[in-house]
């Protein structure tokens, strides 16, 4: 949903642009080059047969990329759609400022309105890299044409360029702050609404309390350690962490808080919760884009866990994670029928299960941060209640 919202807005923004551009560009050519030929910077009986081809090229082309912006909105490739534009725009520009002035009497004039649109609209697009890529393209072209035709009047152009692109920075820099800002306001208020429904579940099983947080905090160490994450996918896993075992809430609570073992029947019961709390997040925007987190996070490397039974490189990745993180914690968690173990027997635990019951290469990763995950733990010990855990499944899937 929400990389639907996203694309939806970047195509809004893409085809005001596009708008923006086209109008410009159309009147200001025409009116430039045609209807105030009397304007001191442009005079029509000066200007030689090849302005005017390139004129027709720079019109052709840019009536050629109509249709191909139109196509590539479409196919919801709408983000090249400007970087397309801005490029074959800089092109016929810049071949078309060397060939008329190169060889020509005349200083050197440039007044393009449509490269003053496109600096300080290009802030509409709340990208960085948009943004310098069009200041960088138009300052390469002016000293291009500086190089070849040798005026020092382009000095001017660029000095403007620089003035405008300042400007086009400031904008972008408060649109940044102001969308950093909503988005530091939602995580906060996600958070707190997560922490909530997890405290709800720990009402219903005391056995759990502080385990969610705990897996979070493993889990999040690990796919860190992994290197392959944006900061931004990492906070969407760190909430569904939280919510792995929302499911549970759905399961009677003569189960949950039995401090006997569970018959077959029961633990075919205590098996739903992935499915249950995968769709009780289904429509949640921000953690929703993780949901086989909290689907599959007891599916085995040997393909003999649940709910899917799935196997190897058929799990989700960070179900993987998520998987060793909550053996783990279960493990150096207190039960009603057995105390917590040591770090170090569920460290050797986590070591036989690699190749059957964990992903053999995370299992070579857990080595390295296990030390972590002791600290890890201890911290949570100073200021949570170490009594979490996954009450009844320790027999079954350890």
């Amino acid at each position: 949903m929400k990389k639907t919202s996203l694309l939806q807005e970047e195509k809004r923004s893409t085809v005001l642009f596009l708008w923006l551009f086209y109008v410009v560009f159309f009147v200001y050519e025409i009116f430039y080059n045609n209807l105030f030929p009397t304007f001191p910077w442009s005079d029509v009986n000066t200007k030689s047969r090849v302005w005017y081809d390139f004129l027709f090229v720079k019109f052709g082309v840019m009536i050629a990329l109509i249709p191909l912006s139109i196509y590539l909105i479409k196919k919801a490739k709408t983000e090249s759609v400007k970087y397309i534009l801005f490029f074959c725009y800089f092109l016929t520009n810049l071949f078309s400022d060397i060939f008329y002035y190169k060889d020509s009497t005349l200083p050197y004039t440039s007044g393009n309105m449509v490269e003053l649109v496109v600096i300080l609209f290009s802030p509409i697009f709340v990208s960085k890299k948009f943004t310098y890529y069009i200041t960088l393209g138009l300052l390469l072209k002016y000293v291009l044409v500086g190089i070849f035709i040798r005026d020092i009047l382009v000095l001017f152009p660029i000095s403007i360029l620089i003035v405008l692109s300042f400007i086009s920075f400031i904008l972008l820099h408060r649109f940044l702050n102001y969308i950093k800002a909503l988005k530091y306001s939602y995580d906060e208020q996600l958070e707190s609404i997560v922490k909530g429904v997890i405290a709800t579940l720990e009402l219903k099983d005391p056995y759990t309390r502080g385990h969610s947080e705990r897996v979070a905090a493993y889990a999040m160490n690990m796919a860190e350690a992994t290197g392959k994450f944006k900061p931004s996918e990492l906070n969407n896993f760190y909430y569904a962490c939280l919510l792995h075992d929302i499911g549970k809430v759905n399961i009677p609570d003569s189960i949950l808080t039995k401090s006997g073992s569970l018959t077959d029947e029961e633990y075919d019961i205590i098996k739903t919760h992935p499915v249950v709390g995968a769709e009780a997040i289904r429509d949640v925007d921000g953690i929703a884009d993780n949901i086989d987190v909290i689907y599959h996070h007891h599916e085995r490397w040997d393909g003999k866990g649940y709910p899917g039974g799935l196997a190897g490189e058929n799990i989700p990745f960070l179900a993987r994670v998520t998987a060793v993180a909550d053996a783990f914690d279960a493990m150096t968690s207190s039960r009603s029928y057995r105390p917590a173990l040591q770090f170090e027997v569920a460290h050797q635990r986590i070591l036989e299960g690699q190749g059957n019951q964990f992903d053999p290469q995370l299992i070579e990763l857990f080595k390295q941060i296990y030390p972590q995950w002791v600290n890890i733990a201890k911290t949570y010990r100073k200021g949570v209640d170490m009594r979490g855990g996954e009450k009844h499944e320790n027999s079954q899937t350890e």
